[in-house]
Parts: C-alpha cells; sequence; structure tokens
C-alpha cells in the first residue's frame, strides 16, 4: 500500500465509527481549546506589558541611583543625610512619603560615564509643574517625564516630541484633551501649552512648548507630560532662578546609555559594575519583569490544567481504537495475509490516532479564536477602557502551530499501543475470529 494510499485509508477509518469518533475528537477539544486560549491570553498579556516598557523606556537605557547610606532604602527611621534627595517615588513603607537617595553629582555623572559598557549619562532633572494652560484657558494640574533616547511612547495622535530638537516640545496626556479645551486629540497637534514652575522665592516662570502629539494612558502617570531634553532644560533652569550654580548638580536619578546591540548578559555586567562602585541600576524591563513572571506563572497553572483534560482524551484515544482493532480484527487479519507489513499496519492505526488529534486541536483552536477575540474585544470596550491598546487575548501563529503539534503527538504516543497490538496480530488467528 502506498503512503498515500495509507494516509486516505487511515483518515477514511477514522469516520468509520462516528460516535466514537465524535466524542474523542470533543476530548481533545476541550484541552486544545483551553491551551490555546490561556496561551493567548499570556501572550496578549505579554505583548502589551512589552509595548508599555517601549513606550516607558528604551531597553538600552538603565536608571542610576545612589540610596541614602550606599545601600537599599529603608522603611526604618534613617539618619539625616545632608545630600539626600527626594527620588520622587512612593515608599509604601511609609504612606504619603517619598524614598531618599543620596544625591548624584557631577562628579557621580563622571564616575559613571567611565564604567565599562556605559556610552553616556544623562542626569535626570526634576522639575515640578505648577500648572499647564492653553491659551490663558482652565489650569490643570500636570508632571513632567522626559523623554529618553530610543523611546518609543504610545500616541492616540501627532507624533512624539523629537528629543534631538532645539525648540521646545511636549507630548500632552489622552486625559488632558478636553479639560485644556480641545475637541479631539487631533486639534491639540500644533497649539501651544503654557507651562508654569515656581523657583524657590515662589516667583512664578511661564515656560511656552509646542504640542507634537498625544500619549496613551497605560502603567504611565495619566497627567504626565512627554519632554524633550530642551523643554527639560528650560523647566530645570527656570525652576532653580536664583539658586548657586553649585548647588545645581543634585540629582534623584540618571540614565546611563549603553550599546543598543548589548545583550542581556552585558548589560548584567554594567549592573554589576555599578553595584560595585556604589550605585543601582536598573532596566524597565527589571521593573515590570516581576509582572511577567506572575503572568507566565498563572498561565503555566492554567495550562496544566489543558494537559490534564488532553490526558484525559488520550485514554479516549486508546479506548477508541482498541474497539477498532477488536472490530477489525478479521480485516487486520487479511491485510496481512495479502502481504501488508506490521509496519505498514502499525503506520495505519497511528495515522488514525493523529487524525483524531488533529481534528481535535484544529477545531478547538479555531474555537478559542473565536471566543477570545470576542472577549477581547469586549473587555476592551468595557472593563479595561482605561488601556488602550491592550489587547487581552492575542494569538501567536506559532504558538497555536506548536500546540496543534504536540497534540498530535499526544494523540500518537496514545495510540501506539493498539498501534502496536494491531501489528503484532497473527494472520491465520485473526482471519479465524470471529
Amino acid at each position: 500500500m502506498k503512503t498515500t494510499d495509507l494516509v486516505s485509508t487511515a483518515a477514511s477509518n477514522t469516520f468509520r465509527s462516528k460516535t466514537r469518533t465524535v466524542l474523542t475528537v470533543l476530548a481533545i477539544f476541550v484541552g486544545a481549546f483551553t491551551l490555546t486560549l490561556t496561551n493567548g491570553l499570556g501572550t496578549g498579556i505579554n505583548r502589551f506589558i512589552d509595548d508599555t516598557v517601549a513606550g516607558i523606556g528604551a531597553s538600552d537605557v538603565l536608571t542610576v541611583t545612589k540610596a541614602t547610606g550606599g545601600g537599599a532604602a529603608s522603611t526604618g527611621p534613617q539618619k539625616y543625610d545632608p545630600e539626600s534627595v527626594a527620588s520622587g517615588t512612593t515608599n509604601p513603607g511609609r504612606p504619603g512619603a517619598t524614598t531618599e537617595v543620596s544625591a548624584l553629582t557631577d562628579a557621580d555623572l563622571s564616575t559613571i560615564a567611565q564604567l565599562p559598557g556605559v556610552e553616556k549619562v544623562v542626569p535626570t532633572k526634576a522639575v515640578k509643574i505648577d500648572f499647564v494652560q492653553v491659551d490663558g484657558g482652565e489650569r490643570y494640574v500636570a508632571s513632567a517625564g522626559s523623554l529618553i533616547g530610543g523611546q518609543t511612547p504610545q500616541l492616540a495622535a501627532g507624533s512624539a516630541p523629537d528629543d534631538s530638537a532645539s525648540t521646545l516640545q511636549t507630548a500632552i496626556p489622552q486625559s488632558l484633551v478636553t479639560p485644556l479645551g480641545f475637541s479631539s486629540a487631533d486639534d491639540a497637534i500644533g497649539a501651544t501649552l503654557t507651562i508654569a514652575v515656581s523657583d524657590p522665592v515662589r516667583t512664578q516662570h511661564l515656560v511656552e512648548a509646542e504640542i507634537t502629539g498625544v500619549t496613551e494612558g497605560a502603567f504611565a502617570d495619566t497627567t504626565s507630560l512627554t519632554t524633550t531634553p530642551a523643554l527639560e532644560d528650560a523647566l530645570f533652569t527656570a525652576q532653580n532662578t536664583g539658586v548657586p550654580t553649585d548647588q545645581l548638580d543634585r540629582y534623584a536619578s540618571a540614565s546611563a546609555f549603553v550599546s543598543p546591540a548589548s545583550t542581556t548578559a552585558q548589560i548584567d555586567e554594567v549592573k554589576t559594575a555599578l553595584s560595585d562602585a556604589g550605585y543601582s541600576g536598573r532596566t524597565v524591563s527589571d521593573q515590570l519583569g516581576t509582572f511577567k513572571a506572575v503572568i507566565d506563572g498563572i498561565v503555566l497553572v492554567l495550562n496544566a490544567f489543558a494537559v490534564i483534560a488532553l490526558l484525559a482524551a488520550s485514554f479516549g484515544i486508546v479506548n477508541t481504537l482498541l474497539m477498532s482493532v477488536q472490530e477489525r480484527t478479521r480485516e487486520i487479519g487479511l491485510m496481512k495475509a495479502m502481504g501488508m507489513g506490521s509496519g505498514r499496519v502499525f503506520s495505519l492505526f497511528s495515522l488514525e490516532a493523529v487524525f483524531l488529534g488533529l481534528l481535535g486541536s484544529l477545531i478547538g483552536a479555531g474555537a478559542a479564536m473565536v471566543v477570545g477575540s470576542a472577549v477581547s474585544a469586549q473587555l476592551g470596550r468595557t472593563l479595561f477602557s482605561d488601556l488602550p491598546g491592550l489587547q487581552l487575548i492575542a494569538f501567536d501563529p506559532v504558538s497555536i502551530l506548536v500546540t496543534t503539534v504536540a497534540i498530535m503527538a499526544i494523540a500518537f504516543l496514545a495510540g501506539s499501543l493498539p498501534a502496536a497490538r494491531a501489528a503484532r496480530a497473527d494472520p491465520v488467528e485473526s482471519l479465524r475470529y470471529e
């Protein structure tokens, strides 16, 4: 029997007992449906996190700080350090308080820049905005978030500010579009935003910048402006009017740039060098890594339940094929008497098992994609409407292909016992079977 005839015969034999076949395929369907859906959930969430990481900061930039006393921030009483500054991040040990870190100076920046693997260092200049307004309209509170080289913020309209431009540019968050008097995000593009900051003696200074884009809200602050280095310098200068020059080089953190081609191991070496020098460096991926690990753990547990369902389905395959072997005993004897070898008989029944796995996996994956896409779209419009760009359940063709092949492999293994039994059948005894 030719290979093509073997395949077509196996496919037709699969439907000889339609009821058993349907029940077995349904058992496989449950596992395939669950596996595809849970993998889609993990793909969707991790893809959203990756996009958000790209929007918050480039992967080749480390945020460098120097904790008070040279160690990690503590939730208990800390000794006074005249060189400490507020990092601006909330300390969970003291509600409403901020973490104190030792200020980075120009000397620290020079030290960091000389570490192996570091290409350049840019200080983060803390700016506190009083308010923002457009054309003398209502004033609203906002914060400033500098644009890191390589950063790709998620935009609802317009384009990201050009971090190499000498003109003052900014992107406003979508939450401020309507309050500032714009009819839509597109209407805000090209308008002039007035930003107010106060110096140490409470004198207010106004800085104007062009709005080039509108950013979507995700994990980032929903009232944070995206500023360029030029705008950041202008705000920082206005805020520190009157401050002695030797007191200006105090920064809570700095951005250390490494080569974009750096591997994870090379970035780890830079982190080690920073630690040895008394600093700490973290990428945005590090900060969201724990969250991704939790998501991956949940998906793994859900996949375990799907695998249990597939194992149960494998017993159904064994039962279906064992009964098929028993019912076709005389047929097996006739095939072997006509010269079909044991290998061909084994292949015939193994292919039947593979077809069962293929049918169940394809139907399960197809149903999961339809249901998952519908559920994801509905949740995007309702429960997760505040997270634009989130597709909760996304499907990766490679993942679906791997799942299908894995289920077919499980089906093949489950069918190997009945197939081996059929291959060992004695043709004479099989022809005598009643």
